[in-house]
């Protein structure tokens, strides 16, 4: 009985602590936008679900997200969640990478774009549902309004998470530029993604965000290639 209760209460803390799942173990994380021509766009997808499929493999990757963009779908994201910086080292060596990016090579539109991040305001790991609608934003402040910028995405996360429809509401932080962020939202459907748009607290942010903006509010809103 006593090594039952030393097994299960450190689950149920944990459980506890997360709302009803486990803490994400992450702390590294890297967005890749992919834009092959448009007369290539199913074939790039392909491309990209399967090295999704082959980077869930990896050591150290703890999740991974396919996107296609729903508006423009020769243009592609891959989003993945790494216990640390090192394992996506290593499989950025990996022989699938390579073949990877060789296959890709010759459907591309421009270069790939990687950036690497650090958690910010990460929530607890959700399942999306069918159909569910995912935005990508890549946030630019000035460099001596980083720290407000900080402020105003934190407060935008906690709010966020309480909307009906959230699925999830990540905010990482780039590592080599702290005042470019990237933001990830997951909603139930597209209904829900559009009430948050208009949520008091969604407009206040991008009030407050205004000023301190050091290029255009870049949202992007993708499905899932699973």
């Amino acid at each position: 009985m006593r090594s039952l209760i030393r097994l299960v209460l450190p689950l149920a803390m944990s459980l506890a602590m997360t709302g009803g799942a486990l803490a994400d173990t992450a702390t590294f994380y890297t967005v890749t936008y992919v834009e092959v021509g448009p007369a290539a766009a199913a074939q790039g997808a392909a491309l990209v679900r399967q090295y999704g499929e082959a980077t869930r493999k990896a050591a150290g990757a703890v999740r991974v997200e396919s996107l296609q963009r729903l508006d423009r779908p020769n243009q592609l994201v891959l989003a993945v969640a790494w216990t640390e910086q090192k394992a996506f080292d290593a499989h950025q060596a990996a022989p699938a990478t390579g073949e990877f990016q060789g296959k890709l090579a010759p459907l591309l539109a421009s270069p790939n774009d990687q950036r690497l991040h650090g958690a910010l305001s990460v929530g607890a790991p959700a399942a999306s549902p069918a159909g569910a609608v995912y935005a990508v934003t890549h946030v630019d402040v000035i460099p001596p309004r980083k720290d407000d910028a900080v402020a105003a995405l934190k407060q935008l996360a906690d709010e966020s998470r309480k909307d009906s429809g959230h699925v999830r509401f990540d905010v990482v932080q780039q590592t080599n530029r702290p005042n470019h962020f990237t933001v990830v939202e997951v909603w139930k459907d597209r209904r829900a993604f559009d009430a948050h748009g208009m949520a008091a607290h969604t407009r206040r942010f991008r009030d407050q965000l205004g000023p301190m903006s050091g290029s255009l509010y870049d949202e992007r809103l993708y499905q899932t290639l699973e």
